[in-house]
């Protein structure tokens, strides 16, 4: 897709942090530490971000 077909619109930080917090972002990661082919240590992350409203929301209803 090309930004040719999307309509221009300037969007405040504020504005974008605020969509995203009310809907809630979930980050995920995986993070693994080898040597010589040999897996030490693996980690994996999964965060959730979310507004205590959004949150305290989704619990309720």
């Amino acid at each position: 897709m090309t930004a040719e077909g999307l309509p221009h619109a300037e969007v405040a930080l504020v504005d974008l942090l605020d969509r995203l917090l009310a809907g809630g972002v979930v980050i995920a990661g995986d993070l693994s530490l080898s040597i010589a082919d040999v897996e030490l240590v693996r980690i994996s992350l999964r965060a959730l971000l979310t507004s205590v409203e959004a949150a305290t929301e989704g619990i309720l209803t």
